[in-house]
């Protein structure tokens, strides 16, 4: 297959272009950047900004993609210039989108009122009826992690622009956290900032500590949007993809530490004696359990990486390249 990869030249891009590439695919890449290092040097480049996506139509068909696979969409307006690219032009779309598009993640962010979610959430769920979950303060650090995330950010609009056009199939994938080398977040440097600093324990707010949120290690979540990519039962489904079980933050701060040769102790504390930065912003009694058996059972997904030599893996880059804890 001749496959294109939108905005695939960071975090997710590089292990997926590494798969599709191992499996015998052609792969091009449309940025706005510098080929990375570790890019296999037969991947093809295509230069350009994708907020205007439409000036590079004739660069993007001349490929001749077989699949399309978006993994900078941030709008719907963006979403509808990639299917207008698409038309006449690909068999398949494939967006990625994430798990913030359901009624659960507005309830934990207090955008959405009324009873929680029932557990797990599939696909069938019910998504958030306010569209606009994110203050512009939260769109801010969204942007200094994900340069592509737009001011007008809505996933919801994404996937309404993909699943309903009538002469390209679309496929979406709703992610978890993604975890791995390369994580801009550093989702794992504030556990092992402590444990380097020689803490004998560390402290967790109690409400904090029992919360569950779905995540996934950055080549596994580049394996199920291979999966997707080069099956056509994908076509017209929605994903979700993340691992399971889903481990609550105790549980999840507990196997970084442990892995990182820490033997302290993890201790709950209540919420009102937390200090102000451990505290959590968001509403604690919706869980974000979400199932990703619809996957793994139509395109026989499993994680090629297990979870504890992920966390390894993640470790060890996080230990050469630390961030910074806020």
């Amino acid at each position: 297959m001749r496959v294109l990869l939108i905005g695939g030249n960071g975090f997710i891009g590089l292990p997926l272009t590494k798969q599709l590439r191992a499996a015998g695919h052609e792969v091009a890449i449309f940025h706005r950047g510098q080929p990375r290092s570790d890019n296999d040097d037969r991947v093809i480049h295509i230069y350009g900004n994708r907020n205007h996506l439409l000036k590079y139509s004739e660069q993007l068909r001349s490929f001749a993609p077989d699949v399309i696979i978006d993994l900078i969409l941030s709008s719907g307006q963006q979403a509808r210039a990639l299917m207008t690219v698409a038309s006449g032009v690909t068999r398949r779309v494939i967006a990625l989108s994430s798990g913030d598009v359901y009624r659960a993640w507005g309830l934990v962010q207090g955008v959405e009122a009324g009873e929680l979610e029932p557990l797990p959430i599939t696909e069938d769920s019910r998504l958030r009826t306010t569209r606009k979950l994110y203050s512009p303060e939260m769109i801010r650090t969204m942007q200094s992690l994900a340069p592509w995330a737009t001011e007008n950010y809505d996933k919801i609009a994404v996937e309404e622009a993909v699943m309903s056009n009538r002469e390209v199939p679309g496929t979406v994938l709703r992610l978890p956290m993604v975890y791995g080398p390369g994580d801009r977040a550093h989702r794992l440097f504030p556990i092992l900032k402590q444990v380097a600093d020689g803490s004998t324990s560390i402290s967790v707010p109690e409400d904090l500590a029992e919360w569950r949120a779905p995540r996934g290690y950055v080549e596994n979540v580049a394996h199920a949007i291979a999966l997707a990519a080069t099956s056509d039962r994908a076509a017209g489904r929605i994903y979700n993809v993340c691992e399971e079980p889903c481990l609550s933050e105790l549980e999840w701060q507990s196997s970084v530490a442990r892995l990182a040769g820490w033997s302290g102790e993890i201790i709950k504390v209540a919420v009102a004696r937390a200090p102000e930065h451990m505290r959590f912003k968001g509403d604690t009694r919706q869980h974000l359990v979400i199932s990703s058996q619809r996957i793994r059972s139509e395109l026989e997904y499993g994680e090629i990486v297990s979870r504890e030599e992920g966390l390894r893996r993640t470790i060890a880059w996080e230990q050469v390249n630390p961030g910074e804890v806020h």
